[in-house]
């Protein structure tokens, strides 16, 4: 017999391109099985606060389509001090709820993960275009964050070629350099600076651009990770240096909204089923993940104590394809 007759949903912290197909598949499963869903507005704000709002089939129509959240985001303070988590537990307990599907990234879960000490039986789905979870290989909002990204660098690229420029291209990623690699190898940069890596100076930059001159290369593209910053400075520094005309362009949110991707929908739509199954199933305080071409379902704890290891291959083969 299925226990779960009654389930909340929120999205919380940064917003993700996918989200939304993800309170779609959330929200039609879960009527599918004669669950009714409560979508809670604002994140644990909306929680705490008791922002919410019953939720039918016709309530996720032509929300897939769009970037953003329709359930809205907002950060929350409150949430990291205990009594703000028992007033998010106390509204649980007051809509009825069986159990809560929080949409967001490492702060959100640890909200979540935060609720199980007062009884809230919680299910994270991964949605952060950073891709910093490491217990999953995909997070919701990923890969249209690094095609947007992709699509301004190839705008950029025009305009550095023209004036045989070098160009810095600044990308979303405070604490990884996923998007950074990424559009790095899929804009055809010479260099690409990440928190990850931290024997890369300034110096070395303006070494590699001065070697690229004499190989004959008139333009070069530097992508640096919002975590590194001081894309301006490292523009005017390799300016002062070598002569060679460089200009900076900081992407920042634009990265966050946009049309999501088909692959995001796809897999955001397939990790809002799957959240909605396991919870039928009975499984509690679990966390969705996609790891090794399979969608799976991790103990939420175990899954935020995962740590993986910085892989520098994808570093090497960009600067392999660089010469």
């Amino acid at each position: 017999m299925n226990s779960i007759k009654k389930i909340g949903v929120l999205t919380s912290g940064g917003d993700a391109p996918g989200m939304n197909a993800a309170i779609r598949a959330v929200v039609r499963t879960a009527i599918h099985n004669d669950i009714k869903v409560v979508g809670i507005k604002r994140g644990y704000e909306g929680l705490i606060n008791g922002e919410f709002k019953e939720m039918d089939a016709s309530s996720v129509s032509s929300i897939m389509y769009r970037g953003g959240t329709a359930l809205l985001t907002a950060r929350c303070p409150e949430m990291t001090t205990e009594e703000g988590q028992k007033k998010a537990a106390g509204i649980y307990k007051v809509l009825g709820l069986d159990a809560l599907i929080v949409i967001g990234g490492d702060g959100s879960l640890h909200g979540a993960q935060a609720l199980k000490k007062f009884d809230v039986n919680v299910m994270g789905i991964p949605g952060t275009i950073d891709l910093d979870l490491d217990c999953t290989e995909y997070t919701i909002g990923f890969d249209t964050a690094v095609n947007t990204g992709m699509d301004a660098i190839n705008k950029i690229r025009d305009t550095s070629c023209s004036h045989e420029r070098c160009s810095i291209v600044e990308v979303m990623g405070r604490n990884a350099g996923f998007i950074a690699l990424w559009c790095g190898i899929t804009g055809g940069a010479e260099e690409v600076l990440i928190p990850e890596k931290s024997d890369i100076d300034n110096d070395a930059v303006v070494k590699q651009i001065l070697e690229n001159r004499c190989q004959g290369k008139t333009h070069n593209l530097i992508i640096v990770a919002e975590g590194i910053g001081g894309s301006q400075e490292l523009a005017k520094h390799i300016e002062s240096v070598t002569g060679i005309q460089t200009r900076a362009t900081i992407l920042g949110h634009l990265q966050r909204g946009g049309i999501p991707t088909a692959l995001d929908r796809m897999r955001a739509s397939m990790m809002g089923y799957n959240a909605v199954k396991a919870l039928i199933e009975g499984k509690k305080n679990r966390v969705m993940v996609y790891r090794d071409g399979h969608y799976d379902d991790l103990d939420l704890d175990e899954a935020l104590a995962y740590k993986r290891g910085y892989d520098n291959t994808s570093y090497e083969i960009l600067k392999i394809l660089a010469i």
